[in-house]
């Protein structure tokens, strides 16, 4: 019977493996981070600090220290050899992925250790094909804000053995207390699928001139019920990641509706990411 998953490996400390670093110390699990220079393991430690104190302002963990101490943030990769589940979170760029869990294939030395990708629509076969382990090579895709939203996407390739899905089940509803779907390893997975589409045609429409950013999402906050604008919501994700999406699920299914349109393309050229650069649909400055 397999050992109970209690140590975590994350490959990125920026908003979403530093997210998912903080479920997973909140949860009792024993954490490891790694980024890619001291820089942005500071910045990353200062992050997950900053959100952790924030929760027990509100009222939503009684120790932030203690939640902060099951947390190394590192640059060695090596750290990561006794890991029992490790999740990559870097930037959404296949080959990057690719390389990075040949990397981990060397590096991790339990044998039944799960390597994860959180990516939102890069086909997990693709990435699994790099290491000596597909059986083993999942997708276990968060969302942004992780600590507030309970959904957890697991994405089986077409090598994932059952046991890999089960144990990662396990640990998402189990351990961190989440809700999980089961996709297939297509382009998207299933919120991208409808989500991505949704955001673009809010985009084609401003882009147009149909309406101003702020009358489309009012339209769909009052009109649809929905918490956010598609715009607003753009904005949060990162315009880049939504980019990035669009680009997969169009050079999977070439669909028209998964396009880019010209303005998201130019947004991204210029910097304006959203929330993260201060600038996109809105200014956050």
């Amino acid at each position: 019977m397999s050992e109970t998953i209690s140590r975590i490996g994350i490959i990125g400390c920026g908003l979403m493996g530093a997210g998912i670093a903080e479920v997973c110390a909140k949860a009792g699990s024993d954490v490891i981070v790694v980024e890619s220079d001291d820089e942005r393991a500071k910045a990353g430690r200062a992050r997950l600090e900053k959100s952790l104190t924030r929760a027990q302002e509100r009222g939503k963990i009684d120790d932030a220290a203690a939640v902060l101490e099951r947390v190394q943030v590192v640059t060695e990769i090596a750290s990561l050899a006794d890991r029992q589940l490790v999740i990559e979170a870097i930037v959404e760029d296949e080959q990057a992925k690719v390389d990075l869990f040949a990397r981990l294939d060397e590096v991790v030395t339990d044998p039944e250790a799960i390597l994860a990708s959180n990516t939102s629509s890069i086909p997990i076969v693709n990435i699994a094909g790099a290491t000596s382990r597909p059986q083993q090579v999942m997708g276990v895709h968060f969302f942004n804000p992780v600590p507030v939203l309970r959904l957890v996407e697991l994405v089986p390739a077409l090598t994932t053995a059952d046991a890999t899905l089960e144990r990662a089940r396990e640990y998402v509803e189990g351990t961190l207390g989440k809700e999980a779907i089961v996709c297939q390893d297509r382009a998207g997975f299933v919120v991208n699928s409808l989500l991505i589409p949704f955001i673009l045609s809010a985009v084609r429409m401003y882009e147009g001139g149909f309406a101003t950013a702020e009358d489309i999402d009012k339209g769909m906050v009052l009109g649809a019920a929905h918490p956010q604008g598609p715009l607003a919501l753009a904005d949060l994700i990162g315009l880049d990641t939504c980019l990035s999406a669009a680009e997969s699920m169009y050079a999977e299914y070439k669909e028209p509706l998964h396009a880019p349109p010209a303005l998201l393309r130019r947004m991204v050229s210029a910097g304006h990411l959203g929330r993260k650069s201060g600038k996109g649909f809105y200014d956050y400055s």
